[in-house]
């Protein structure tokens, strides 16, 4: 068991690591995708071969940061194949569906409109390139649409059904698979935050380049444009985010009681702006939740539905089936002791229906199939033997959660500020070294708030691989816990080397392009 638990923990940790890993250069492929094609665009539009040099300038950085994602993203699949083979085989028809779309369509149409992007430039006519610029954008968004929505399934398994003859699920519905509430959100949300955090990229290297009053023109110009994509897109994720929140508290309840370390809900839930948690707090004892909190009444009522004065259930109260709905009555939802009851019964019925098959008798087919049905909505929770294996990290979900909305809230206003003082004070923006090295700050932080994000919604909904139905202990392959810990230290090492490689990439290219005048160079 000790072991088993290992292998749980470790393969964990390297899907993790590599998750996020792989997060580093994602969102600055979506972004800076869009903002490269606007600016070739107004290059197009204009005739200016400023915008063709500065558009040349990002598509460089695109490039190296597009490079490394993918290599990246190739040993994020395969991971699933290497150490979640039970998770592969339980639903490999249903999410690998979606990968494979994205691999033969998107990702072919990223590589091949992506070589003209490059390699085009005077080879084929300016309007010709210009598409072949924006389809490689649309395809990074296509992209990412399908794993989205294999990741959305993750958490709300809908358009499925299992199947006891293969002892697999389904799919039913591709379409309630694809256009599931949390696949839109997630996925609006997510790519509109690529193009905040590229915003925030662009603006920042430009503010280096105005600290350094190296070309100042063509940084003013930069970052006139990374400041519109960037608020553009902050307003867009922060209403998808909002969607989302009301979705999750619908259908993943203990994720939201988790981002806000609520154990009792009331009505008019108040939302916590800032807080500590209380190391000593559990589910079923009487400590305070808090060490330390700020919180805005009625907050979380609306955030989640969309009503002041809405209750919203906690931990202790999603655990103990207890909820009130909108007319103020008090409402039983299933309780986790008989979801578990009920999830061993689901087993044993699965048990059944193989014996009856195997002795050929259909009559006892029929009745363990229905008796599983009955109960398969709780199958996962069939492999637990307590109550508490079914809560998160609470304390690394709530602080993940205000991480990513005080930064986000931080750099909402760097974005508005910055399209001011372009402007109204441009002089700030070009003289000022405190706007300046705000603006380059600001460039790790989007980065940290990205990353917050994801572990709040990864880490929320643990222990679940897919919520419901199979947690991280199911899911994982016939493997050793060494093994794992090998190719975790591999993959350490050899993701940290390629960050490093693409930092240093960028840094040498943004060094050595900056001390030439980029606006009038020779193409």
């Amino acid at each position: 068991m000790n072991d088993l638990i290992s292998v749980v923990d470790w393969s964990r940790a390297q899907f993790a690591l590599t998750a996020m890993y792989h997060w580093i250069f994602v969102p600055l492929t979506l972004g800076l995708s869009i903002i490269v094609a606007v600016m070739e665009s107004y290059y197009v539009k204009t005739g200016d071969t400023k915008w063709l040099n500065i558009t040349k300038f990002w598509m460089t950085l695109f490039g190296i940061n597009f490079a490394i994602g993918v290599a990246t993203g190739i040993i994020l699949e395969f991971e699933f194949g290497t150490n979640w083979s039970n998770y592969s085989w339980f639903v490999g028809d249903i999410f690998g569906a979606p990968l494979a779309i994205e691999g033969i369509l998107a990702f072919f149409m990223e590589s091949t409109f992506i070589a003209v992007m490059f390699f085009g430039w005077n080879k084929v006519s300016k309007r010709f390139h210009l598409a072949s610029t924006w389809l490689t954008a649309l395809g990074a968004a296509i992209s990412a649409l399908w794993i989205l929505v294999a990741n959305s399934w993750m958490q709300y398994p809908a358009g499925m059904e299992f199947d006891p003859d293969q002892m697999r699920n389904v799919m039913a519905n591709f379409w309630e698979v694809a256009f599931s509430p949390v696949a839109v959100n997630k996925y609006f949300h997510t790519v509109f935050s690529g193009w905040a955090l590229a915003g925030i990229f662009v603006i920042g290297v430009s503010a280096w380049m105005l600290l350094k009053k190296r070309n100042t023109e063509m940084a003013i110009m930069s970052t006139k444009i990374g400041a519109v994509v960037g608020l553009a897109g902050m307003l867009l994720t922060m209403g998808f985010g909002d969607g989302s929140a009301k979705v999750v508290s619908r259908v993943q309840p203990m994720k939201l009681a988790a981002m806000e370390g609520l154990y009792v809900g009331e009505k008019g839930q108040s939302i916590v702006a800032a807080g500590i948690i209380n190391p000593e707090k559990k589910y079923n004892n009487d400590e305070d939740p808090y060490i330390f909190d700020i919180s805005i009444p009625g907050g979380l009522a609306f955030l989640a539905r969309g009503d002041f004065n809405a209750f919203v259930p906690g931990v202790k109260d999603i655990i103990e089936g207890r909820d009130i709905n909108a007319d103020g009555d008090t409402i039983n939802t299933v309780p986790y002791a008989e979801r578990i009851a009920r999830g061993k019964a689901a087993h044993a019925a699965l048990r059944k229906f193989d014996i009856a098959k195997a002795n050929g008798d259909k009559a006892a087919m029929d009745a363990a199939h229905t008796a599983l049905k009955a109960d398969y909505q709780f199958f996962g929770y069939g492999y637990m033997d307590s109550v508490e294996e079914a809560i998160p990290n609470i304390p690394l979900v709530f602080y993940s959660f205000h991480i990513m909305v005080i930064l986000g809230s931080f750099l909402f206003a760097v974005l508005i500020f910055v399209l001011l003082l372009i402007y109204k004070k441009k002089e700030w923006l070009t003289g000022s070294w405190l706007v300046q090295w705000l603006c380059i700050v600001s460039i790790p932080l989007v980065w940290i708030c990205s990353q917050a994000g994801w572990v709040t919604a990864e880490v929320g909904r643990q222990p679940w691989v897919i919520q419901d139905l199979m947690p991280a202990r199911a899911a994982i392959s016939d493997i050793s816990a060494g093994s794992v810990q090998l190719t975790f230290t591999l993959f350490a090492i050899l993701f940290t080397c390629l960050l490093v490689a693409e930092v240093s990439i960028m840094l040498h290219q943004i060094s050595k392009k900056s001390k030439t005048d980029i606006l009038n160079a020779n193409h």
